[in-house]
This record gives structure tokens, C-alpha cells and sequence, in this order.
């Protein structure tokens, strides 16, 4: 049973009380300050994830990641996450975090990276359901306040589903995010629906859905099928940081509001100038510009012809120049829902390594 004292832990209203739940999905590379500011500005999720703090025995808390929630303007609350399997760091790391204003402690089984896994971290611990269920138990002891956990369904197979729900919910986790994956199906296949339902059915706590969270009206299909409490978005808040407004709009019964290229100009442009840092060289930071827009040109035409010609940009008046070509020479114009069918936001990336803006691909 879930002690009453864990029971009676509360997470933060949302932003419209009764609604279904929306979450920023952890991502590295991404979710940092500048991010969650952008994304803000365009309508918050409900709750953000930060970035993984890696725990081990020599680690600290990264410093721009405690940015994230020290620094935080977007008026939302701010999880933070942790990779790692040591224990004592994990506990450690878990009580330095807890001096920072955070909403809680959440734990990460899902990365699926060769690199992070083969450390049994991250996805890697889907192979120990024993380990992780060790692990909850020291971080649940050891926050007083909220604990949640993301997870994948299993590693290689869906095994250790049921038991690592069982764990969630002997331990009093508050709140359960689940990619609908294995670790080595990675971002390819399609997303396992039927069985975030079945954590949303076992679970006795909510359960967020994540994994090709496409649009407002993809979130209230996915909703309705698997009686989620809500929904994590991950990359398509990338390729459209208006996807949590538009959410709100979907659950409230109204029509979500309609994007023009007008306005993704405008959040290229936003976004540039939050990522901006003088010590960051202009190349650099054109390159990593060009990791968003791989995902913003999913939707900015059929054939692909912004990404072609964003991709093929060094400069930031290559990279402008080709925006306002294929942007503002028809501003109207509607920037699409769903990513257009073929238009590959990373080809050459089906496998990541790692788990950050370089190549997640869903």
C-alpha cells in the first residue's frame, strides 16, 4: 500500500485546473533556460523536465542545468531529472537538488543511447527490474516532497513492464511518464499505446503519455485511447513550441489556433537570440540552430526545400536569408500540424548514440 503520508503529496495544479496534464519531455541538448523561456512565451506546459543530471561518484550538479531551475521565468514548474545507478550519488545528488527550487526529483529509465545504457543507466536499468526497484525505494525515502519517474516499456522486450509499475506504485511515486517504446526499438517504431494504457490502468498514480505526441488533436486521440492523465511532448514542441496552447484549446472544445510561416519566422528569430552567447562563435551556434530547424521544417513545406537549403546555411546572415526566402515569401501561409510525410528532420541519425539534440529523431 502507498503510505498515506506519500498518498496525500500533491502535484502543482495546471495552468487550467480539470484538464489533462502537459509536460516539456526531458531532452538533452534542449530543455535548458533559453528553451523553457521560448517555449513559454508561446504557451507553458503545465510541468518541465530538465535536462538529465548525470549522477556518479565524482559528479556535481551541471551548472547550466541548475540555471534551468534557479533561473526560472516561465512561471511553471521545473522537474529535475537524474540518470545514474549508484545509490549513495544518486541519494546525494537527490538532497543537493532538493535546495534549488524544484518541484521534484524524477528519475530517468528511458534513455535508449548505446553509450548510456551499456553503463546500466537510463534504459539500461529496464534489464534489473530488482536494481530499479532499489533505486526508487532510496530516492522515494529520500524526498520529502514529489518523485516521479519516466520510463520505457522495457529494453528488449516488454518484460519488465508490469514489475517496474509495481515498484511505482509500492513506493509512492507521484507521478509516472511513459515512453510507449522498448530501449532498442529507439525512435523507430511505432509508439506501444496499448500499453501506456495498461501503466495508466496499473499505476496508482498519473500517468503522462509520450512519444509521437504530433499535435493538439494527436494528444486527445492519444488521450482518449490510453486514459492517460495528460501528455509528454518532446520533439514536436521543437517543431512547434505552440503545441501546449493549442493542447489547452483541444481539451477546452475549441478549434486550436492556426500557425503561419509569419510566425515561425518570428520564433526562429526568438529563439536565436535566447540561445545567443557571446562566447559561443557564430558558426557554432548557427549549427546548433540548424539542429531545431531540422525539426521546425518538418511542417514548413512538402518537398522538403526549406531543409535542404537551411541545412546548406554557415552563417547567420545564410541562415536569415534563407528563413525570409522560404518564410515570408508567403507569410500567410499555414505552418502544418503534423510533420509532412517523408520530410526527415535527421536521415542520417536513425541510430542515436546519444541522447541529445544531435540525433533523437522522435
Amino acid at each position: 500500500m502507498t503510505p498515506p503520508e506519500v498518498a496525500a503529496r500533491s502535484l502543482p495544479a495546471g495552468i487550467i485546473p480539470g484538464q489533462p496534464l502537459t509536460a516539456l519531455a526531458p531532452m538533452q541538448d534542449v530543455t535548458d533556460r533559453a528553451f523553457m523561456g521560448v517555449v513559454a512565451h508561446y504557451g507553458a506546459p503545465d510541468y518541465f523536465f530538465t535536462e538529465f543530471f548525470r549522477v556518479h561518484g565524482q559528479s556535481r550538479p551541471e551548472r547550466h542545468i541548475l540555471r534551468s531551475i534557479d533561473e526560472n521565468a516561465t512561471g511553471r514548474p521545473v522537474f529535475a531529472q537524474l540518470i545514474g545507478e549508484d545509490i549513495p550519488h544518486l541519494k546525494r545528488t537527490a538532497q543537493k537538488l532538493l535546495k534549488h527550487p524544484v518541484a521534484g526529483i524524477d528519475l530517468n529509465l528511458g534513455c535508449p543511447a548505446p553509450k548510456v545504457y551499456k553503463k546500466n543507466v537510463g534504459g539500461g536499468l529496464l534489464r534489473d527490474p530488482a536494481r530499479i526497484d532499489e533505486i526508487i525505494a532510496a530516492l522515494r525515502a529520500c524526498t520529502p516532497g514529489l518523485f516521479t519517474v519516466k520510463m520505457r516499456i522495457g529494453f528488449d522486450n516488454t518484460t519488465p513492464f508490469e514489475s517496474v509499475v509495481e515498484s511505482v506504485n509500492r513506493h509512492g511515486v507521484n507521478l509516472l511518464s511513459v515512453h510507449g517504446r522498448t530501449v532498442k526499438e529507439m525512435y523507430r517504431s511505432d509508439v506501444h499505446y496499448d500499453f501506456i494504457a495498461r501503466a495508466a490502468a496499473l499505476a496508482r498514480c498519473p500517468v503522462l503519455a509520450n512519444g509521437n505526441v504530433t499535435s493538439a488533436n494527436r494528444a486527445a486521440e492519444i488521450l482518449a485511447s490510453t486514459k492517460s492523465a495528460g501528455v509528454m511532448i518532446g520533439r514536436h514542441a521543437i517543431r512547434n513550441p505552440w503545441i501546449f496552447r493549442q493542447c489547452r484549446e483541444k481539451f477546452a472544445g475549441r478549434t486550436p489556433t492556426l500557425i503561419t510561416l509569419a510566425d515561425v519566422r518570428e520564433y526562429v528569430e526568438r529563439l536565436y537570440r535566447a540561445t545567443q552567447n557571446a562566447d559561443f562563435p557564430e558558426r557554432a551556434h548557427v549549427n546548433k540552430m540548424k539542429k531545431y530547424l531540422n525539426f521546425v521544417g518538418q511542417s514548413v513545406d512538402a518537398t522538403g526545400a526549406f531543409l535542404h537549403d537551411m541545412r546548406r546555411t554557415s552563417t547567420e546572415a545564410e541562415l536569415f536569408t534563407v528563413c525570409d526566402r522560404h518564410l515570408l515569401a508567403n507569410p500567410g501561409q499555414p505552418f502544418a500540424d503534423e510533420p509532412y510525410p517523408g520530410v526527415i528532420a535527421r536521415p542520417n541519425c536513425e541510430t542515436p548514440s546519444s541522447c541529445s539534440l544531435d540525433e533523437i529523431t522522435a
